[in-house]
């Protein structure tokens, strides 16, 4: 059975966790094992349990309780649900940009690189993306468009952070995904490696010799300057996506989803 807790008091520590920690203090790199994140709304809250997450406590409107919430609820046990009613969450900051419901959870041991890939014909690689707003929309597009993982540089925003699972409407918990220090481990597992870039030697994305490769890894570049130089040629292929009316260049969350669309596998 839930256990309910009327919000009386906004300093108390229980509610740091959604109203004063940053996001490095939830990752918390020291004890990566005492790590947490916030999942935000019902669906992506459900998509989070699904994954085998762990709830640690819930913040939520109190009439959800009896109505989006109880499912919820019910796969929960007796964790804290701290409850008020929605004028007065909004008090805690960013509780406005929810649908009534936030859940703490604890973070898992992120797998292997082989282990992400194990099985995978197709991947994304992200180099330094530093948006949460754009890892959440990659994220989700390769969700949608038929991605088997996703792969992250260290330098990259975490996939956990808020803003990053919100954009991705929970996708995070259903596309494998981890860190890769360099394309190397990804060639070593079997796969050509295609740099998404604007470079003068490159070959169409609709080129065909991409779609007949049994295992690709489409990498993509950071916000504004794209991939580094020795990325680009430590790849089998550059790919260029052709454009018109004198556009040179697509934000990089956009461009993924051209690439998976084009490029994925069969869904």
């Amino acid at each position: 059975m839930a256990n309910i807790i009327e919000i009386t008091d906004f300093s108390a520590p229980e509610l740091d966790v959604y109203a004063r920690l940053t996001e490095g203090q939830l990752l918390n790199r020291e004890f990566p094992e005492r790590g947490m994140f916030i999942a935000e709304s019902p669906k992506v809250i459900q998509r989070a349990l699904d994954a085998g997450f762990q709830p640690v406590s819930i913040l939520m409107e109190r009439k959800h309780i009896d109505g989006e919430g109880r499912e919820i609820l019910a796969r929960c046990g007796d964790i804290p649900v701290y409850t008020a009613q929605f004028d007065i969450l909004t008090r805690l900051t960013g509780f406005q940009l929810t649908r009534g419901m936030l859940c703490a959870m604890r973070r898992k041991p992120l797998p292997t690189v082989a282990e992400v890939c194990k099985n995978a014909r197709r991947v994304a690689v992200l180099e330094d993306v530093m948006n949460p707003t754009n890892v959440g929309a990659i994220v989700r597009s390769a969700a949608a468009l038929n991605m088997d993982a996703v792969l992250l540089t260290p330098a990259c925003s975490n996939p956990l952070y808020r803003r990053a699972i919100r954009v991705s409407m929970g996708t995070v918990f259903q596309v494998p995904w981890t860190y890769i220090e360099d394309l190397d481990q990804l060639k070593q597992l079997g796969f050509r490696t295609a740099a998404m870039a604007l470079c003068e030697d490159t070959i169409s994305i609709r080129d065909q010799r991409l779609h007949s490769i049994e295992k690709l890894a489409i990498v993509l570049g950071t916000e504004g300057e794209g991939l580094a130089e020795k990325t680009i040629a430590d790849c089998d292929f550059t790919v260029k996506i052709p454009m018109s009316h004198g556009v040179d260049s697509l934000n990089v969350a956009a461009a993924s989803a051209v690439a998976f669309f084009q490029l994925g596998g069969e869904v």
